[in-house]
């Protein structure tokens, strides 16, 4: 199987067999647990996503739609 080239990062509010699944077929994910990141700011998860070139995966749309505008 090929490697797919899109990282991603899980957020807390994401289960972590997701992540299993998406490792399965390919992908690289990193959970916030996976990274020692869990309980830190949403702007926080944000920050590591973009500072590791990752896709950024939340289920917490509003919190970061509010990110975006500031």
């Amino acid at each position: 199987m090929s490697r797919i080239l899109i990282e991603l990062y899980l957020d807390e509010d994401v289960d972590v067999l997701l992540a299993e699944l998406l490792r399965a077929r390919g992908f690289v994910v990193q959970t916030t647990r996976d990274a020692g990141n869990r309980g830190l700011s949403d702007s926080d998860q944000l920050a590591f996503a973009v500072t590791n070139q990752c896709a950024f995966f939340t289920r917490n749309r509003a919190d970061f739609e509010a990110l975006a505008r500031n």
